[in-house]
């Protein structure tokens, strides 16, 4: 019996169009996407333009429905298939996965690595598997220093973290006094990696993740992030702010520092009841900072002007 192959799609789009191509190649039949730029391990390129991108490693469950979706995807993005042959390349990122600081008092290892933590340092051990969330992307440890900065919110307190992944999010927020985390993702896979990231840190009896949908949930939040692709945030955003507490702090990320402003207004025009209280860039990517109507606590600092520190 030979190596096991998968079929994947390769697609260069530049950083304005990464959203729609993601989206369209998951209603399109994709299992999962990952994504390679600056940030990560490789530079992808604009097709034709040379303009600095992303490259999109779309993977399906057969070849057919890989070639299908070639077919129907636009050439200006130049689409191709391929195969990976062996399973080498599920384990191919830690090469590249080393500890670092996630942001303030918080440093991510993995587990394959030792860490001796200075003084106030907490460590949270994190296997990502296929799930997104090192903490290496902009967009991840955007909402850790917002996190850090409005820690006070979070002592003793239940956050919604939509879109988990690996699960950094919810358990970063644990660190920093959260009583419980609501973890979901539409991905059973990252649900299930969520979990065993959570028991490898102790923290499985606070955690309830699920594939549940925004939606379907009855329970309200003091802390609600979401970071999650732009073009699925948007349709969500109704369902999300309904699970808002009066005065919740609401952190989306995921979205692109080149178009924030106009996204800053079009949001506010169509939730226009929750505040802006800040926007935070890092890189190409920007998150969102607002607070949902009514009387909230307000107890944590950072409402300033726009761009956040911490890790990498």
């Amino acid at each position: 019996m030979g190596a096991p192959r998968f079929p994947v799609l390769f697609v260069d789009v530049s950083l304005a169009e990464a959203d729609l191509a993601s989206a369209e190649l998951f209603e399109l039949g994709a299992t999962g996407i990952e994504v390679r730029d600056g940030t990560t391990l490789e530079k992808g390129n604009a097709a034709g333009t040379g303009a600095e991108g992303e490259t999109l490693i779309a993977s399906f469950e057969d070849e057919a429905g890989a070639r299908a979706a070639l077919e129907a995807l636009p050439e200006a993005w130049s689409p191709r298939f391929g195969e990976i042959v062996g399973d080498a390349w599920l384990d191919e990122y830690k090469k590249y996965f080393h500890p670092f600081l996630l942001c303030e008092g918080i440093v991510v290892r993995p587990p394959w690595e030792a860490y001796a933590a200075k003084g106030g340092e907490q460590v949270l051990t994190l296997e990502p598997g296929r799930a997104f969330g090192t903490g290496l992307h902009e967009t991840t440890s955007l909402v850790a220093d917002v996190l850090v900065a409005h820690s006070a919110e979070l002592r003793g307190r239940t956050i919604l973290d939509v879109g988990t992944g690996s699960g950094i999010l919810a358990l970063v927020a644990l660190l920093l006094g959260a009583a419980r985390a609501r973890a979901i993702d539409v991905d059973a896979d990252a649900v299930r990696v969520a979990r065993e990231n959570a028991e490898a840190n102790g923290l499985l009896a606070r955690v309830d993740a699920s594939t549940t949908k925004v939606g379907e949930i009855a329970e309200s939040y003091a802390v609600i992030v979401a970071n999650i692709e732009a073009s699925v945030l948007g349709p969500i955003m109704g369902e999300l702010l309904a699970r808002a507490e009066p005065g919740a702090l609401v952190v989306l990320s995921g979205i692109l520092a080149s178009g924030v402003s106009s996204q800053v207004g079009d949001l506010l025009a169509t939730y226009g009841a929750c505040a802006h209280v800040e926007t935070r860039v890092k890189g190409e990517w920007a998150a969102l900072v607002l607070r949902a109507p009514g009387s909230g606590s307000g107890s944590g600092s950072g409402s300033g002007s726009g761009s956040g520190g911490g890790g990498d």
